[in-house]
């Protein structure tokens, strides 16, 4: 059974590594606009990477109207992305399909 979902508002595609679930997100979902700053990125782990990356966590509870419940689940994917994926292998996967993260 496949270990990573999408979760892209009710994608239900599943996949064995984690680096095809991002791969995946980046190239069949449209982008996110930032509701703090209005950058546009990928959807999924690159938009909660950046959420966190780039802004406070209070901005972030601001601009979503979000709870500390939500920061709480999207920290614990960033977190479980980060620890079990080769990133670096997902930019050359990306950069490869000239779609870019």
């Amino acid at each position: 059974m496949p270990g990573w979902e999408c979760g892209i508002d009710g994608c239900e595609e599943a996949f064995d590594a984690p680096e095809d679930a991002i791969v995946h997100q980046t190239t069949e979902h449209e982008r996110h606009e930032c509701a703090v700053c209005g950058t546009i990125v990928p959807e999924g782990y690159f938009a909660i990477r950046h959420a966190f990356d780039e802004h406070t966590r209070a901005d972030f509870v601001r601009a979503y109207d979000a709870d500390s419940d939500a920061v709480r689940e999207r920290e614990e994917i960033k977190a479980a992305i980060e620890d079990a994926a080769d990133l670096r292998a997902v930019v050359e996967r990306l950069n490869g399909s000239g779609a870019s993260a």
